[in-house]
């Protein structure tokens, strides 16, 4: 048995990394590591969060949802933005791909940018 006892007085609070994020036009803000564009949108207001189509990132891929782990410079896609369709577009292929792979195996399927 091990001598350690839990109590307060011995329980150290989690250090958090955090990242610097700018946002266009608006100014930089600093949050946590692994902090997401959902999680980002919702902190700044909660209708920037429901309008939101997707966020793009200079630390991730343009339509990832992964968490961003280093200082980056985002900005909010709106629905009502133009660049949302074709996010909407790339999505839906990436879907179609799945499907044609999932029916019949083997088969490449290739996604242009």
């Amino acid at each position: 048995m091990s001598d350690f006892k839990y109590s307060l007085t011995n329980l150290k609070p989690v250090e958090s990394q955090k990242i610097a994020l700018t946002f266009p036009p608006a100014p930089s803000g600093e949050f946590p590591s692994g902090t997401t564009g959902l999680e980002i949108a919702k902190g700044i207001s909660p209708s920037l969060a429901k309008r939101t189509w997707r966020w793009r990132s200079t630390a991730a891929p343009p339509i990832s949802p992964r968490p961003i782990t280093q200082a980056a410079k985002i900005e909010f896609v709106a629905r009502d933005d133009a660049r949302a369709l074709e996010l909407i577009r790339h999505d839906a292929a990436h879907v179609l791909a799945e499907a044609v792979q999932s029916l019949w195996p083997g088969t490449q399927v290739t996604i242009a940018p």
